[in-house]
């Protein structure tokens, strides 16, 4: 789709300029990252406790906690990186390794994965707001977008603000589409956005080792 051979082309932004990534591909990603349709029997099972009056308010609360640690950490990130000292290439070919290891669990999920999680009483920040939104996977791809074009923020800005609000709608409703989709419906898509993600992480991390010995 229009959507991968954009990624694929903005893993070359370093060494091609012209072909950056764009908004509706940086969405996307990031949607596919967050993976909202894969986190609904999670988020059900958190909520199971919670009084049915407020589940609503709830999500909406650690939804919008989430949103804080994204914007935040898109911020935060670069200039956490120099002071690290890490480089590009490092970053690229690290953001790839980690969607890859993600891509692979969407495409070959554990069974028997436990989604029970330990809690008293309704969830506040853990587990919903982090991981399962505002997750590692998340921030790495908001470093990864940052560190290759940060003049182009307010776009990144865009980008984590269209996926937020996707991801928000599955979510709320999250009840609503287990019911339709079925767990087999569900298993269905996250595979399906598990397969795209693997495309997007091996090209990257065949472009950030390029960049890399490149320059030897």
């Amino acid at each position: 789709g229009f959507f991968v051979d954009d990624c694929i082309l903005w893993s070359h932004s370093q060494a091609v300029p012209e072909n950056p990534m764009t908004l509706a591909s940086a969405i996307v990603l990031l949607f596919l990252v967050i993976d909202p349709f894969g986190n609904v029997p999670f988020f059900v099972s958190a909520l199971k406790d919670v009084d049915p009056t407020r589940r609503t308010r709830v999500i909406i609360r650690e939804l919008l906690i989430a949103y804080v640690v994204m914007v935040a950490f898109l911020f935060a990130g670069q200039p956490f990186l120099k002071v690290l000292g890490i480089s590009g290439p490092a970053l690229t070919i690290a953001g790839g390794v980690i969607l890859f290891l993600i891509a692979i669990k969407m495409v070959f999920p554990v069974r028997g994965r436990n989604m029970q999680e330990e809690l008293q009483g309704e969830p506040l920040i853990v587990p919903l707001a982090i991981p399962y939104i505002a997750g590692p996977s998340v921030l790495a791809v908001e470093l990864l977008l940052m560190s290759d074009e940060p003049e182009r923020w307010p776009v990144w800005l865009i980008a984590i603000t269209a996926a937020w609000a996707g991801t928000a709608v599955v979510v709320l409703f999250g009840n609503q589409v287990a019911e339709r989709l079925g767990q087999r419906g569900l298993v269905a898509i996250e595979r399906l956005m598990g397969m795209i993600l693997v495309a997007i992480a091996i090209q990257m991390f065949l472009t950030g080792a390029d960049l890399y010995f490149g320059r030897g």
